[in-house]
């Protein structure tokens, strides 16, 4: 079929990380093959200027699309559902990138005729989660660019200059760990991503400076492709060097979450390093290059439109069938816009708990009668009261960064792990203030009761539980 109209959404269109810089490669390509792709998204940002400069139109709203697309290219449920009920009589596929993100949720749509999966981890969400019937399902793994991506000269013998490639990653902790591995083997490390302040934006430039990349998924494939030893990492988890006897394993799953499993340590990164062999490096880099291109990947999604197109026009529709899905739609993002609703109601107590504290401090402060009782109430009241201050303060950082980095889930998924661990500490840190003698005589003679402050640091708590994860 020649001449389609595709419409691709996104979730966002801003920072670079592995869905939008699939938009753009697909949409480039399909640019090239005599197709007009139209990528849709309500936040853009550099990867949307960058499709705009390679001509490829760009919009935040779909009333600027004068012509219905003949296939919605749908990825995260929200924009797809968005353009499906914006296009009533266009069919759709709707394509699945990750095992943990809430955005990658599939909607159910009598119109959405096939779901993609990008790796079996993928295939077995849809199946086994979300109950989408297997033959309608395809697997398409996924792909580098090699016209960008060209082989570097041959690795040396030993390593010598090794690369942490992960949008997430930044020079603290856990990162020290892989850095004095690297250290202790006399090869020197290097960062890119966007925590780091280092965002590539033309990483085939620099891939191939480097013998070792830590990295996963897409990021993983692009530094095999160029020909580096790739050893698996996702900052607090990591999984091996990818070697020809295991790449058969590792492909389907996209070098992704499953192959993640092991907890990062300094013992493991070593034994990894240790495993280092140029030569069965560059055999990794010839298969790769032989089977995950660009354009092979970009003519089965071109089947996949053009399959979906057909059945669509042979299909008998039910428009109360459509309206009853879509109000199942709305009915499932029920609980997460409540959610968010008892969120801003907690980040009001804590902020009234937080400037109670501080009066009643005040308060102590200029009629301490008792001095040996407030020499022990004032610090405590110091200390539960930055204690509540600070459960204030992260909660606002959520707000913000839910806004400004929801391109960002790989960032996220590293974020709620570290967030985890700090709350932990400062539950037992709260409960060892709870037992000491000076927070029993503040129960008996002061008149602070955390009424508030407790309940709500366990919902914030839960909710940092719920954050969702990157693949």
């Amino acid at each position: 079929m020649d001449g389609m109209r595709i419409l691709i959404t996104n979730n966002t269109l801003a920072n670079r990380a592995g869905s939008e810089l699939y938009v753009r490669d697909v949409a480039k390509a399909l640019l090239a093959r005599g197709h007009t792709p139209i990528a849709f998204s309500t936040i853009l940002g550099d990867v949307a200027d960058e499709l705009r400069a390679a001509t490829v139109p760009v919009v935040d709203s779909l009333e600027d699309v004068a012509t219905p697309p003949d296939i919605i290219h749908g990825q995260h449920h929200l924009e797809t559902m968005i353009a499906l009920l914006h296009f009533p009589n266009t069919p759709a596929l709707s394509f699945c990138h990750g095992w943990l993100p809430w955005e990658e949720i599939p909607p159910r749509f009598p119109r959405i005729m096939r779901y993609v999966a990008v790796d079996h981890t993928c295939r077995d969400r849809l199946v086994c989660e979300n109950g989408i019937p297997e033959d309608r399902i395809r697997v398409l793994l996924n792909f580098v660019d090699l016209e960008r991506f060209k082989t570097r000269g041959p690795l040396p013998a030993r390593p010598k200059r090794a690369l942490v490639f992960h949008n997430s990653a930044n020079d603290q902790q856990p990162l020290g760990i892989v850095r004095e591995a690297c250290n202790r083997a006399g090869i020197a490390l290097d960062i890119i991503g966007l925590n780091a302040g280092n965002v590539c934006t033309e990483p085939e430039k620099v891939l191939g400076d480097y013998d070792i990349v830590f990295a996963k998924a897409r990021s993983a494939i692009e530094s095999m492709a160029v020909g580096a030893a790739v050893i698996l990492f996702n900052l607090t988890t990591m999984g091996s060097m990818v070697t020809t006897s295991e790449l058969d394993r590792l492909r389907p799953i996209n070098f992704g979450i499953r192959a993640l499993q092991e907890p990062l340590s300094l013992e493991a990164i070593e034994r990894e390093i240790a495993r280092y062999d140029a030569n069965d490096a560059a055999r990794v880099s010839e298969r790769i290059r032989s089977t995950a291109g660009l354009d092979s990947a970009v003519e089965e999604i071109l089947g996949l439109y053009e399959a979906s197109i057909s059945e669509f026009a042979l299909m008998e529709r039910d428009s109360e069938d459509e309206l009853r899905a879509a109000s199942e739609y709305l009915r499932s993002l029920s609980p997460r816009v409540k959610e968010d609703a008892r969120l801003n109601a907690d980040r009001y107590e804590l902020q009234n708990e937080v400037n109670r504290l501080r009066q009643e401090r005040s308060a102590m402060s200029d009629n301490s009668g008792d001095q040996e009782i407030s020499g022990i109430l004032l610090p405590q009241i110091d200390d539960c009261s930055r204690n509540a201050q600070g459960l204030l303060n992260r909660f606002r950082d959520k707000e913000d960064e839910a806004v400004a980095l929801q391109s960002q889930l790989a960032a996220k998924e590293q974020e709620a792990v570290a967030l985890e661990l700090k709350l932990s500490e400062k539950e037992l840190e709260l409960e060892r203030i709870t037992n000491t003698l000076g927070w029993r005589l503040l129960s008996r003679y002061g008149p602070i009761k955390y009424r508030f402050v407790l309940p709500a640091y366990r919902r914030l708590q839960r909710l940092l539980n719920k954050t969702p994860e990157r693949q």
